[in-house]
């Protein structure tokens, strides 16, 4: 990515807030082994207990220690986003950018197919699988990005049209390029902004639909989920259990989704002079 992104990024008061917030979750997640005070999948006697010392944010149903699930859940959070953020924008480069670079029949084809893909709820489809396959968190990773690549496929696809017609590209087919070469050394480089901008929305989306489905029960019970967390805690709302176990659970995970989209936001205006000039003009007032 060229550096002048970069600054941008970093004179943008949403993006500085973000990266500040992304930061902060992502150092959880590297520390929760040192963070967590027990085991997050071990039960105990001391079920339903309010906060104390010995239990931060008291335990659950179970008698597991809250605090340290969620501190755990962070990195089951991060892990999904990345999986997702990266698989996703993977499918979508390679469809797009070989759509757009080959042409002809192949990118009928290829675009065919991302209308088709378009049409199918993402949401239902994993539910139906999660009916016969209890889904883990690679299983919902492959599901979630192999379900929703074809926003960033078409983006890419635009961006390279744009790009092959470019005059370097156009120099370079002049002196014998092959496609593979055209497609290395100036497309995929000059994608670079096109690509970030895909893997924080497929991240951002990958984050809220992974809650999303645990929260509705879809999620290996073994792991240590916000969303899960949280379809938990509901079955206690007649208690005062929610105060310390669903509220903390809900706030974490609202901060990481705001991180990518204030992230994105940013982004999406350093890419675009036209939201810059905006966004100074609404700072202004």
């Amino acid at each position: 990515m060229h550096i002048n992104y970069w600054k941008e990024l970093k004179k943008n008061t949403f993006g500085k807030v973000g990266l500040a917030m992304l930061i902060s979750v992502v150092i959880i997640a590297g520390s929760s082994p040192l963070l967590a005070r027990y085991d997050p999948g071990e039960p105990s006697h001391s079920a339903l207990k309010p906060p104390s010392i010995e239990h931060w944010l008291g335990t659950n149903d179970v008698g597991q220690d809250i605090w340290s699930r969620l501190v755990y859940g962070a990195r089951n959070t991060l892990l999904v986003a990345l999986g997702v953020g990266l698989f996703t924008t993977l499918i979508s480069t390679v469809a797009g950018a070989s759509a757009a670079l080959v042409g002809g029949l192949y990118e009928r084809i290829i675009m065919r197919m991302v209308d088709a893909l378009i049409a199918i709820p993402a949401f239902i489809v994993i539910i139906l699988v999660a009916a016969y396959v209890l889904p883990n968190v690679w299983t919902l990773i492959f599901l979630i990005s192999i379900l929703t690549w074809q926003g960033g496929a078409r983006i890419v696809r635009a961006q390279t049209l744009s790009l092959k017609e470019r005059m370097h590209v156009y120099a370079a087919r002049t002196f014998g390029a092959n496609k593979l070469y055209i497609s290395t050394q100036h497309i995929i480089p000059d994608l670079g902004p096109i690509l970030f901008a895909v893997f924080i929305h497929s991240a951002t989306r990958g984050v809220f639909m992974e809650a999303g489905l645990a929260f509705l029960g879809i999620a290996d019970i073994s792991t240590s989920s916000w969303g899960l967390m949280m379809h938990h805690a509901l079955r206690f709302y007649y208690l005062d259990v929610w105060k310390w176990w669903l509220l903390p659970t809900g706030l974490a995970l609202s901060v990481t989704i705001m991180a990518f989209v204030f992230i994105g936001h940013a982004f999406e205006t350093a890419m675009d002079p036209r939201l810059r000039v905006m966004e100074r003009e609404d700072w202004q007032c």
